[in-house]
């Protein structure tokens, strides 16, 4: 068995403040971003310094601890009504990945059990660091299960990065295929480039070859050759949000994937901790999808790739039906072909 080396941890937390690798700059340079105002913490997520919805959700858990740093310093004993307005900023960051709400939501309701007469920061940054820890055992367990689906030297297509830069260590779709490669069950990763940010050819290609995973980096438009020639076994991606039918949003391109690998009787897993399914949203027609600046899309790297004032749209995520999953797999459970009532199993609740 091959020893899993991934050690990539994307979010730190030390000297009192919060520290974020920024991923704008993968593979080019390694920068650390240093951040002490949950404003700032707001920014970086807006602007993508961090990225991949578990990520975020630590991420944003930091952003409490410091916003109940600002609180106590600047209204002491009201310091919990003085955590509405920065709170609602980090939520407004991004609008799709429903762990930044679920984390800010976990440290409300946790902040408001505190005593108003002293300061909430060490109680909330040992909150926050059991997130931390929480989110990467959840991704080990994931990785687990999700690689006792798949058959030995199986081939994969992932899209976007679903890896260890995505979450808090270790990945959840990368986690699979990390923990799949280590077992002998993996032999070959295929990587979508992901257009238009890149995160396939900049973070997903990094990380395998950190690990030493034999992977081929492919235009996006390329998968439905690599699907008919009949050499993949599983596409393995992550999730922003899933519906309570198990509709899954994901990075713009998803969906088109799992049209191509149904047709080509190709498997389609979908890996993401439970704390990114929504039980309020009953299918996905009710994901909120994020519209970003054009500019994503007709520059690169601030280079013009279009005619000027073309008109472009650049939808962050797109939607893909549960019909269309063959697995969906979290940190408590596996479920195959995903229903409602499947779902629901997952909370315990019997169908």
């Amino acid at each position: 068995m091959t020893k899993i080396t991934s050690t990539i941890e994307p979010i730190q937390w030390r000297d009192e403040r919060l520290f974020l690798l920024d991923q704008r700059q993968l593979p080019q340079r390694q920068e650390w971003l240093e951040y002490d105002h949950p404003d700032q913490v707001a920014e970086a997520i807006t602007m993508m310094v961090v990225r991949g919805a578990p990520a975020i959700g630590v991420t944003a858990a930091y952003g409490v601890v410091l916003a109940g740093r600002q609180a106590w310093h600047t209204a002491g004993v009201t310091w919990k009504q003085a955590m509405t307005a920065p709170l609602a900023r980090l939520e407004n960051a991004r609008p799709t990945a429903v762990n930044l709400f679920w984390a800010i939501e976990h440290m409300r309701q946790f902040y408001l059990n505190l005593p108003d007469g002293e300061s909430p920061e060490t109680a909330l940054l040992t909150e926050a660091r059991k997130m931390h820890e929480q989110d990467v055992a959840a991704n080990r367990a994931m990785g687990q299960s999700g690689a006792a689906l798949l058959d030995s030297q199986s081939k994969v297509l992932t899209h976007c990065n679903a890896g260890a830069l995505a979450t808090a260590g270790f990945g959840t779709a990368l986690g699979v295929i990390r923990q799949g490669y280590a077992e002998g069950k993996i032999d070959h990763v295929y990587v979508d480039e992901t257009r238009p940010w890149l995160q396939g050819s900049r973070l997903t290609a990094w990380e395998l070859m950190q690990d030493a995973i034999p992977m081929t980096l492919q235009a996006d438009s390329a998968a439905a050759l690599l699907m008919a020639s009949g050499k993949l076994d599983w596409v393995i991606v992550g999730a922003d949000r899933i519906a309570a039918n198990g509709d899954t949003a994901n990075k713009i391109g998803t969906y088109s994937l799992a049209v191509l690998a149904r047709y080509h009787k190709v498997k389609m897993m979908v890996v993401a901790p439970t704390s990114t399914i929504d039980w309020d949203i009953p299918d996905g027609s009710g994901i909120p999808i994020e519209q970003r600046l054009s500019e994503e899309v007709t520059h690169i790297y601030r280079e013009p790739i279009a005619p000027a004032n073309v008109n472009a749209i650049n939808p962050a995520f797109d939607v893909t039906p549960a019909a269309l999953i063959d697995a969906i797999v979290t940190e408590v459970g596996v479920i195959l072909s995903p229903t409602t009532e499947k779902m629901l199993t997952l909370k315990g609740e019997e169908p």
